[in-house]
């Protein structure tokens, strides 16, 4: 009855502004053009469908004294439908469900990000039923009498089974029996589950990392959406107790003592989760009344700006002094060194010299 309601409301007011969208040769309201809305369409049919299909209601006549009975012989061609729908509506019904992953940016960034790729698994379908079509073909045309391959259907049946690995290992072993039929098999191998396969794995990979930074901000983007289509169906009452329940009247403390301004949020971390040296809270003295003048910013006779750069340009004259300290003392060493090895060795030539004499 739910969903009747809302599929009735938002096909009045479609009509009413005239909102439509062509598909093909009809025209459809507009709000059947998001997922959610064709979804819940497709579940009021199946639980319409169910309910006119229901056993119980069939049995209510013959119920052979026991409650909720549905296998009497007037309900007995109605269990496999109602089954099919069944199952249908519990599909759409957690289809519906993934909706709720607006609440978590992450898990909105990923079901984004899903939606983006499927074209690619589509695709990826395409191409093995095309393959699958010419190998079941193919191998139709081969003279075998292995009963698993055939005809068509039965050949494209055993090719599925071997591209998702449902096809059975003993089966292998009847195929060394028929030479031309397994070289068949080994080229369809290659092409779908080495080639197409990996194809997949690549594409899905490339677009992931292509669309998951966007998707970050377009699942924000929509749960901002959200709540803007929320907020009129809000009671005043429940939204002013909310405002109350923040106290955004109250100051948030900068830090303990320092009370700051109104209109925000507290959020308590740890002290090392972001830890800064530079206060980045600019303070001016004076009357803190709405009328008074706001102070002008002076970048160049600030305090604190002319201490930093000394400070920055003490640090970059301490590391050229050190830097041509350690030159100065490499070379120090080099002369030294020379300097003694020289002495040694006019030492040498003025011994040998004496000694000659």
């Amino acid at each position: 009855g739910q969903w009747v309601v809302f599929h009735v409301k938002y096909s009045m007011r479609d009509f009413r502004h005239k909102s439509f969208v062509r598909v093909g040769y009809f025209k459809i309201p507009e709000y059947l053009v998001a997922w959610q809305g064709w979804s819940s369409l497709l579940l009021t049919i199946c639980l319409a469908s169910m309910l006119c299909l229901e056993p119980l209601l069939h049995c209510a006549q013959n119920d052979e004294g026991e409650l909720f009975w549905i296998y009497c012989p007037a309900a007995q061609h109605l269990l496999f439908p109602y089954s099919i729908l069944s199952m249908g509506a519990m599909i759409l019904y957690f289809l519906l469900l993934s909706d709720l992953s607006v609440f978590s940016t992450r898990v909105s960034a990923f079901a984004l990000v899903c939606s983006r790729v499927i074209s690619e698994v589509f695709l990826f379908l395409f191409g093995l039923c095309f393959f699958v079509a010419a190998f079941a073909c193919a191998v139709s045309a081969l003279e075998h009498e292995d009963p698993d391959f055939a005809g068509i259907e039965k050949s494209a049946l055993q090719l599925v089974k071997i591209t998702f690995g449902m096809f059975s290992a003993t089966h292998y072993d009847t195929l060394t029996a028929y030479p031309a039929l397994m070289v068949a098999l080994f080229l369809y191998v290659v092409t779908t589950v080495i080639f197409l396969l990996n194809l997949l794995i690549a594409q899905l990979t490339c677009a992931y990392q292509s669309t998951y930074k966007d998707m970050l901000g377009f699942a924000r983007l929509n749960r901002g959406k959200i709540v803007v289509e929320t907020m009129p169906s809000v009671p005043k009452r429940r939204w002013d107790a909310f405002c109350s329940f923040l106290h955004l009247d109250d100051r948030v403390e900068f830090g303990e003592g320092d009370i700051g301004l109104s209109g925000g949020i507290q959020v308590w971390e740890p002290s090392s989760a972001n830890i800064t040296t530079v206060d980045m809270i600019k303070r001016f003295g004076g009357s803190t009344a709405p009328v008074a003048q706001w102070p002008e910013e002076t970048t160049e006779g600030d305090e604190e700006d002319r201490f930093d750069r000394m400070e920055r340009l003490i640090e970059k004259a301490m590391k050229r002094m050190s830097s041509s300290m350690g030159g100065r003392l490499g070379n120090n060493k080099s002369g030294a060194s020379t300097g003694s090895s020289g002495m040694s060795g006019s030492e040498l030539g003025s011994g040998a010299s004496q000694d000659s004499d």
